[in-house]
């Protein structure tokens, strides 16, 4: 397992900027004024699906890809220019990138080039006894598993002692067991080292379990940037609502200031929408409730359609009577699932649940 405690912790975290960031490839525009600040000591999480320009970003972070404009800072140095090795960052890498001649201490020690060898073998020791490898020293990257590789990556990317550590998509290669048992162990040796950090992934899980605040990413742009709980739970563009997360959407026109036409349906507001604005409302599978014990707003007969169990839980699809080849998917805890002969049932879609966008 990850250490927490190691026995020379890494340089303090450093303060990240990013400045009206521009990157094209040809006619493709990567990065399109992205800005972005990461704390000292923050664990950050770029979010998005594929060819959305978070790799990019944090490709020109490091200094392997050069951008078109923006400003980089660490702290108070503006390293927008500089090479790589001049950054002062530790970096893992999707495919880990070991040196498969060289064995788990020659890997570690790479980066400590240089340095007197006994202050190398001391530090290696103690990457090795951080990520739990004490013993592995001699093998080589072949023999070793995908986890066992991955730490080796990280103990690498630690051993110079780095203000800053990337991690482009560390968790990829692994099944899911391990990986969330990484991700938990490397979250919890992050906070111990306080060392500012920036990880891309497209698994929104890694980056709820992870990070201390994530940004999703879409089309070379961050659409929201922001704590794992605010996104989830206060998305500010269709996009986040749609990608992190499952959901539930119903076009809508406004009929007074706190109510909403759906179809046959009248919804009441949480928010005041101008009369006769359209757009659509959106609300969270959890959010919704199936035969309330209590009195609800805007509680309406449906159908039961379909179920699926996921283990403690029931994933329940469902129509309303007067809102017929709508389907809508409610999750419940399966103690409360309504019996499966069960047709007619009542829902309610309390007007907090639901989200405005026009």
């Amino acid at each position: 397992m990850l250490r927490s405690t190691p026995t020379k912790q890494a340089s303090p975290g450093v303060r990240v900027q990013v400045a009206g960031m521009h990157k094209s490839f040809g006619a493709f525009k990567a990065l399109d004024d992205v800005s972005l600040e990461i704390s000292p000591g923050e664990l950050v999480c770029l979010l998005g699906p594929s060819g959305c320009g978070k790799t990019t970003l944090l490709r020109c972070i490091a200094g392997l890809e050069r951008q078109n404009h923006g400003a980089i800072f660490m702290g108070s140095r503006d390293v927008s220019i500089l090479a790589p090795q001049a950054r002062d960052y530790g970096i893992v890498f999707q495919s880990y990138a070991l040196f498969p001649n060289l064995s788990v201490e020659q890997n570690i020690g790479y980066g400590l080039a240089g340095s007197a060898r006994d202050i190398v073998r001391r530090r290696v020791a103690d990457m090795l006894d951080l990520v739990g490898l004490t013993g592995s020293e001699k093998k080589f990257p072949g023999q070793l598993s995908g986890g066992q590789q991955q730490r080796v990556a990280l103990a690498r990317a630690l051993a110079p002692a780095p203000s800053l550590l990337l991690l482009d998509e560390p968790m990829s290669a692994l099944d899911a067991q391990v990986r969330e048992h990484l991700c938990t162990e490397l979250r919890t040796l992050q906070q111990r080292l306080g060392i500012t950090t920036l990880m891309v992934t497209h698994n929104q899980e890694e980056a709820m379990l992870m990070a201390d605040r994530i940004a999703v990413m879409n089309e070379g742009r961050i659409e929201q940037y922001a704590t794992p709980q605010s996104i989830y739970e206060n998305p500010e563009t269709p996009f986040v609502a749609n990608f992190v997360g499952q959901g539930n959407w119903l076009s809508f026109e406004a009929n007074g200031n706190s109510h909403a036409q759906v179809g046959a349906l009248q919804l009441r507001l949480a928010d005041t929408v101008p009369n006769r604005a359209s757009g659509r409302l959106f609300c969270r599978p959890e959010s919704i409730c199936v035969n309330p014990v209590q009195s609800e707003e805007n509680l309406f007969a449906a159908q039961m359609r379909e179920v699926t169990f996921l283990g403690n839980r029931c994933r329940m699809s469902f129509e309303f009577d007067n809102l017929p080849g709508q389907p809508l998917t409610a999750e419940i805890s399966a103690r409360h699932l309504p019996s499966l002969g069960t047709a007619h049932i009542k829902v309610a879609l309390p007007p907090h649940s639901l989200q405005v966008f026009t």
